[in-house]
C-alpha cells in the first residue's frame, strides 16, 4: 500500500472514529464503536458452518431450553436469531463441542445480557466443557465474567465477539491452587473488549485474564477503555499468569488501558510465548511486563505509554532467556528486580506527533523516521506487521509493528 493510500485511510478512519465517540454508548447502550480493525489489510475469516446438529433460538426461554439439551448430548451448534437475549441466569455449558452462534453472522444483532454491572446474573457463559465455541455475537452486562473458562476446559474458541461492561474481567481462565489441570489451546480472535463508559466500575477488572493455560492464542482483537476509577490499578488488557505457558499475543490493538500486556505477575509466572506486533496505548502503567516470564520473545511492538516511565518492564530473576527487539516506544525499555534478557534494535524516544493519533490509539506511523524506517532486525517468527502487510517493505524490517 502507497504512503498516500495509508493516509487517506487514515484520515477516514479517525473522522468514523471522533463520531463514534461523540455518540459513546451508556451502560444500556448495545451500539459499538468503530474499530480500527476496519482499516487493516488483514481479513476476517468466518468460521466453517456447522457440521452436526443444530438448534434455533429466537427467545431466551429457548436458549434456555437449548443449553440443557446441549449438556446432556454435547456436539451441538446452538443458532441465535438477531435480537435481545436478557437472562435471568447465568448458562453453564458442560457439554462437550457446544457451540454459540448468531444465525446472521452479525456480531451487533445478536445480544446476551444480563442485568448489569450490579446485578444478579454473574456470568454470561459458565464453562467448564471441552471445546466450546463462541461467534458472532456481543454478551456482557453482568456482575461477574461475560465468559469464564474452567482450568480445565480445553480448546475453547471465541470469534467476533463483543464483551462489553462486566463487573470483573472480561473473559477469565480459573485458576485451581495446588490443581495441576490447565486451560489448553485456546483462540480469541476478532474480539472488542470494552466499556462503555471509558471507564470501568472498580479495580478489581481486566480484559482477558487466564491462570495456568497453555498454547493460547490471542490474536486481531481491539481492548479499549479497561480503567480503573480508583486509585489501584485495573489488570491488563490480556493478561496470562500463574504458569501458563507458550502464549502467542500478536496484532491487538490496546487503547486507552491502565495496562497493557502481561506475562506473569509477582512469583506466578509465565513459560515462554510472544507478543508481537500489537500496538498498546496506557495511560497509568506498563504497555508490556514481563513478570517471571522465562524465554518470551517481545518482537515489534508499538507501545505509547503515559503517566509512567516504562513502556516495557522485564522484572524479577526468573525473568530469563527472552529477547526484546524491534520495538517501537516513546519510554524506556527496563529491567527491575533482576530481570535479565536480549534488548536489541529499539526506539524507545517516539513522538506522539510521528503517529496517526496516539491518544486514540493509532499508532500507525504517518511519516518516515530514519531512525524507525528499515532500521530493524530480521525475524523470521515476524514476517507481517499488524495489519498483515509483509515485511520487509523496503530494504530492511521497520521497527515497531507498523511496516511502511
Amino acid at each position: 500500500m502507497s504512503k498516500t493510500s495509508r493516509l487517506s485511510i487514515l484520515i477516514i478512519s479517525l473522522f468514523v472514529l471522533c463520531i463514534s465517540l461523540i455518540f459513546s454508548c451508556s451502560e444500556s447502550s448495545t451500539e459499538p464503536q468503530s474499530d480500527l480493525q476496519d482499516t487493516s489489510n488483514c481479513v476476517l475469516t468466518p468460521l466453517p458452518g456447522p457440521t452436526g446438529p443444530t438448534i434455533s433460538v429466537r427467545s431466551v426461554a429457548e436458549l434456555v431450553s437449548a443449553v440443557q439439551q446441549a449438556n446432556a448430548s454435547g456436539n451441538v451448534t446452538i443458532l441465535l436469531e438477531n435480537g435481545i437475549y436478557t437472562l435471568d441466569e447465568m448458562l453453564w455449558i458442560s457439554g462437550s463441542n457446544v457451540t454459540f452462534r448468531s444465525r446472521s453472522g452479525n456480531r451487533d444483532a445478536v445480544i446476551i445480557r444480563g442485568q448489569g454491572m450490579d446485578g444478579g446474573v454473574s456470568h454470561i457463559f459458565n464453562v467448564p466443557g471441552d471445546h466450546f465455541t463462541i461467534a458472532d455475537m456481543t454478551i456482557g452486562w453482568v456482575a461477574n465474567h461475560a465468559v469464564q473458562i474452567h482450568s480445565d476446559a480445553d480448546n475453547p474458541v471465541i470469534h467476533n465477539v463483543r464483551f462489553v461492561d462486566t463487573g470483573e474481567q472480561m473473559l477469565k481462565v480459573s485458576y485451581v491452587p495446588g490443581d495441576d489441570t490447565s486451560s489448553d489451546n485456546g483462540l480469541v480472535e476478532w474480539c472488542v473488549f470494552e466499556y462503555s463508559a471509558e471507564i470501568g466500575p472498580q479495580y478489581y477488572i481486566g480484559g482477558i485474564d487466564a491462570h495456568q493455560a497453555h498454547n493460547w492464542m490471542i490474536r486481531n482483537n481491539i481492548f479499549r477503555h479497561i480503567r480503573s476509577p480508583e486509585a489501584e490499578l485495573a489488570e491488563h488488557a490480556i493478561h496470562f499468569w500463574s504458569e501458563s505457558s507458550y502464549t502467542v499475543v500478536e496484532q491487538n490493538l490496546i487503547i486507552n488501558c491502565d495496562r497493557g500486556i502481561g506475562f506473569g505477575l509477582g512469583d506466578r509466572g509465565h513459560q515462554g510465548g510472544m507478543i508481537r506486533n500489537n500496538m498498546v496505548y496506557t495511560t497509568r502503567d506498563v504497555g508490556i511486563g514481563l513478570e517471571n516470564s522465562r524465554n518470551t520473545a517481545v518482537y515489534n511492538n508499538t507501545v505509547f505509554t503515559e503517566n509512567y516511565m516504562n513502556s516495557i518492564e522485564y522484572r524479577f530473576s526468573r525473568t530469563q532467556g527472552g529477547a526484546i527487539i524491534n520495538n517501537l516506544t516513546n519510554a524506556r525499555i527496563a529491567s527491575r528486580d533482576g530481570g535479565t534478557a536480549r534488548v536489541e534494535t529499539n526506539i524507545t524516544n517516539a513522538r506522539a506527533s510521528w503517529f496517526a493519533n496516539a491518544q486514540r490509539g493509532d499508532l500507525h506511523l504517518v511519516r518516515v523516521e530514519p531512525t524507525v524506517i528499515d532500521q530493524g532486525q530480521p525475524l523470521a517468527e515476524v514476517s507481517q506487521d499488524i495489519d498483515c502487510e509483509m515485511r520487509p517493505q523496503g530494504t530492511g524490517y521497520d521497527i515497531g509493528a507498523d511496516e511502511i
